[in-house]
């Protein structure tokens, strides 16, 4: 195994950093302190506080604060404040809904969007008591990772990818059109919105997300005086519950961006029959004591990172549940679009459910990184990335603590191009409604240990349920006024 090496020294990540706080202060968001927090608002003349949180729909919810004085700053700080509970989730009842949000100074940002100087906190959920809220997306993602670390000594990175469509009204034919479906990696002219996609690369860095690279994506199309073009951007490896806070504010800040310049941004699965969809692959490393554990000395990957794909795989159907949530989430996943319909892995190979990429191995400063990854291909923009990292880990756990059985998954749903076994492998659900039964069916080991509990799990299923769209694929195909009306619909999930 070999050493894991994710970021560079200190210095290096202050002085180079766009985030203006990171600037200022001289240290990293993970040292940040509320006395620091309260020497930047003084020092930088900020007027208001933003609590954020991130609820049952993943989406970031905003509690504001006018700062009176350093007590009255110094006091929210502290303390939070409470809440509605059952406004946030279907969970709470409304005769027991006070729940407190409570700020996690470490994740602190300034606010790049209002015109008055305003800092935004990511918040905690806490109940009556003062513990941590047990429903809550972040808990239950934060009990996940205890647990793989307490049954296997393993922690995991993750990073996801944002694919989204930027829709304008186009009233004349463009001047150099892209192609539908040949779109990848192209540059303006033949793109659009280049530089709205930059501000959002930008921002983002500013604001303290990890943020890879941008790029159009192979979708674009005209239709009905609107133009749609597809982008994508992704972010770095990091901790997971970090990676949920950041993919909830990437996409704040993706739409808020959007607005800005006049046009609608979605992160919908799917938007138009026969043209690419919008997925949220998600990369997964692991780790034990700050080494990889993805590759053996050979370079080829490692039967501990097999199990781990063996255990994604087992449960890669009933994670849909946290992946896959609305009904056009199934009308992505057909075949000859990149997007997952049958539960196998391969490598390099964009129609698996799971994808091992090429590796890349470089020494920085005598040290040897390694970041051999493998990408689940499955969810899409819909996911609440809580939920869907905290049940990819508990499905890791599957593996490594059933490594014979994870092996034998593996060894049994590896395909490359030269050997495909249709007849052989499962498919994935065909909708939420069959996504709601596989839930059913694995929720006894996502209880475990109360990581999901069982109120989340029935709330899940029920909302699932609920959509009643067994046949509607079929139906869709056959009408396309109620394609347009049920994309329409689900426009701006997640």
């Amino acid at each position: 195994m070999e050493k894991v090496t994710l970021s560079n020294s200190p210095d290096a990540l202050i002085s180079l950093n766009p985030n203006p706080l990171v600037r200022h202060l001289g240290k990293l968001p993970k040292d940040f302190t509320k006395e620091d927090l309260i020497k930047f608002v003084k020092d930088k003349e900020v007027k208001m506080i933003n609590f954020c949180h991130v609820a049952e729909d993943g989406r970031l919810k905003t509690l504001n604060f006018a700062i009176g004085n350093k007590a009255h700053l110094s006091e929210i700080l502290n303390q939070g404040e409470r809440v509605d509970g059952s406004s946030l989730f279907s969970y709470i009842e409304q005769n027991k809904s006070d729940v407190y949000i409570k700020p996690q100074v470490n994740k602190a940002f300034l606010n790049p969007f209002n015109a008055v100087p305003t800092l935004n906190v990511m918040c905690g959920y806490f109940d009556e008591k003062g513990k941590p809220l047990e429903i809550a997306p972040q808990n239950i993602l934060l009990k996940a990772q205890e647990k793989l670390q307490k049954d296997t000594g393993t922690t995991l990175r993750a990073l996801c990818e944002l694919e989204f469509y930027i829709i304008a009204k186009q009233e004349t034919e463009a001047l150099y059109p892209g192609m539908p479906q040949k779109n990848y990696q192209e540059s303006s002219p033949f793109v659009k919105f280049e530089q709205v996609r930059n501000e959002i690369l930008t921002t983002m860095a500013a604001t303290g997300l990890p943020v890879k690279y941008g790029h159009t994506e192979v979708g674009t199309l005209q239709k009905d005086n609107r133009l749609m073009e597809q982008h994508e951007v992704e972010l770095q490896l990091e901790q997971p519950e970090d990676m949920a806070d950041h993919v909830s504010i990437a996409k704040w800040i993706i739409r808020n961006i959007g607005a800005k310049h006049g046009v609608e941004i979605s992160f919908a699965p799917k938007l138009i029959y026969g043209h690419a969809g919008s997925g949220m692959h998600v990369h997964v490393l692991g780790t034990r004591n700050d080494e990889s554990i993805m590759t053996a000395s050979d370079g080829r990957l490692s039967d501990e990172a097999k199990a781990m794909i063996g255990g994604v795989l087992r449960f890669a159907p009933s994670l849909t549940a946290f992946g896959n949530t609305v009904p056009t989430s199934y009308l992505r996943l057909v075949p000859q679009q990149e997007a997952p319909t049958l539960v196998f892995w391969g490598y390099k190979n964009r129609e698996a459910l799971i994808r091992v990429p090429l590796g890349w191995q470089s020494e920085e400063n005598g040290e040897r990184k390694n970041l051999q990854t493998f990408e689940l291909r499955l969810p899409d923009g819909s996911a609440n990335a809580y939920l869907l990292l905290a049940g990819i880990l508990m499905a890791v756990d599957y593996g490594l603590a059933n490594k014979e059985k994870a092996l034998q998954i593996a060894d049994e749903t590896l395909i490359d191009n030269a050997e495909f076994r249709k007849d052989s492998m499962k498919s994935v659900p065909a909708s939420c409604y069959e996504s709601a039964k596989l839930l059913e069916k694995h929720r006894e080991y996502y209880e475990k240990g109360n990581v999901f509990p069982k109120r989340v799990i029935n709330g899940v299923i029920q909302r699932l349920r609920q959509y009643n769209d067994q046949n509607l694929s079929e139906q869709l195909r056959k009408d396309s006024q109620k394609t347009e009306e049920i994309t329409r619909k689900y426009l701006h999930c997640g």
